[in-house]
């Protein structure tokens, strides 16, 4: 009987040698998984994902996607259910002041030792790790290079504020007979003005944000770098082919088009339009990823040579506190292989770009490449400070009808500095 039961306990330890040496094998007995995803166009991809990792682990993983602009909405709504996400996304500080209590300590779990970087983690004031960054994005001035060419610059040329304005000028000029203008549309319709009350509105916020050492929300701006915002807003409506007073109901699909088929040198976005411009046939052209880059945004700053690209993340998972433990578990159970299993981060790499973590995979896109040498040459990331807008649709709206009316010559510039400065202390005390 003793050598029965040595060899039972034998072949257990033997199973439980395998369970906990396959570091990608979950440990959560009886619990499950239901992420909220916050990424449309990804859905189909963590759908099946899910589907491997069940087949794999016998683990359930509910994928649910909110419709595009409606996540917020859609969190409060199933977090009020019985069986409330256990996964989640807590994009910002702003949205972790709302969550927080709902956000799980993720100090110590195993995931976040998988990182590389803190960069894009977010703390509540207690110093608690309640949300990651799983992966990043960059935006900038995409760069169609072959068209510089043929206009007679290169890439080199490009240094500052003033070497990009004298080369779009000179494009603009000679825009008949080059074929090609200068700039896509800067176009203040729904579907791109935030491209610029969003993504440009930031340059001047990074820059105070960075000279005041801003670590949290502010109260108030001084509005210290808006004759910067207004140097490259400038030229970017003064040096396209579309004029300034129709840029309210300019798209973006448009400014897509226009750079897609050759109409323009540059094209203010970001890393997510690689897709758009080189792979996605039906769109009815298809560049060179090899053609394209993506440079800084240029807005004359002093030492803005030294700058790199916009960085940063809206993409922070949550894990659901109020969950049972057995579904925390799982939770990170899955965290842990997405992130480390070669089907995990393959998707990552195909549909999210670069991520954080010491098994991933590298993407192919060039403007994450751009992102990766403006960093390793030392030069300075310009990281996302529009994450701290209060009501930032709001602010971001008064903020576009006083670029609208500039642009159309029927306001005046110091509309826009008091829907920036004085909007945003409106919001902040009025914010939710």
């Amino acid at each position: 009987m003793k050598k029965i039961i040595a060899l039972l306990l034998a072949c257990l330890m033997v199973m439980c040698l395998f369970a906990g040496c396959n570091n990608n094998t979950p440990s959560a007995e009886g619990g499950s998984v239901y992420y909220l995803n916050f990424k449309p166009e990804a859905e189909q991809a963590w759908l099946d994902l899910a589907a491997t990792y069940t087949e794999q682990t016998g683990v359930e993983v509910k994928i649910v996607t909110a419709a595009s602009g409606s996540y917020s909405d859609t969190l409060t709504a199933e977090m009020g259910k019985a069986d409330a996400p256990t996964l989640f996304q807590c994009g910002n500080q702003q949205g972790l002041i709302d969550w927080d209590e709902y956000c799980l300590d993720l100090t110590d779990t195993k995931v976040v030792k998988e990182m590389t970087t803190d960069d894009f983690n977010l703390y509540n004031e207690a110093g608690e790790l309640k949300a990651i960054g799983y992966c990043y994005e960059c935006f900038g001035i995409i760069v169609n290079k072959a068209l510089l060419a043929e206009a007679g610059y290169s890439i080199e040329d490009i240094k500052d504020f003033a070497s990009l304005k004298a080369i779009a000028e000179d494009i603009h000029a000679n825009a008949e007979t080059l074929g090609f203008d200068a700039f896509t549309s800067s176009g203040l319709d729904s579907s791109s003005s935030w491209r610029f009350s969003g993504h440009l509105a930031n340059m001047p916020l990074f820059y105070e944000c960075r000279d005041n050492g801003v670590t949290e929300q502010p109260a108030e701006l001084t509005g210290a770098y808006l004759e910067n915002f207004k140097n490259i807003w400038d030229l970017y409506i003064n040096n396209s082919a579309t004029a300034p007073a129709d840029l309210t109901s300019a798209t973006g699909d448009q400014a897509l088009e226009e750079f897609g088929k050759g109409k323009a040198v540059f094209y203010q976005n970001g890393s997510w339009e690689f897709a758009n411009l080189c792979t996605d046939e039906t769109k009815g052209y298809m560049l060179n990823a090899e053609d394209l880059t993506m440079i800084p945004i240029y807005c004359g700053v002093e030492g803005e040579e030294d700058a790199g690209l916009c960085s940063g993340t809206e993409n922070c998972w949550a894990v659901n506190s109020k969950a049972s433990k057995e579904d925390i578990q799982a939770t990170l159970d899955f965290m842990y292989w997405v992130v480390t299993s070669d089907e995990g981060t393959q998707m990552m790499a195909d549909n999210l770009g670069p991520i954080p973590f010491k098994s991933a995979k590298t993407p192919e896109n060039s403007f994450f490449a751009a992102a990766n040498e403006y960093t390793t040459a030392g030069n300075y990331v310009v990281t996302w400070a529009f994450n701290w807008t209060p009501n930032v649709d709001d602010w971001r709206a008064g903020v576009v009808s006083a670029l609208a009316a500039y642009s159309a010559g029927t306001g005046e510039w110091t509309a826009v500095e008091e829907a920036f400065v004085n909007g945003w202390a409106y919001q902040y005390a009025n914010q939710g």
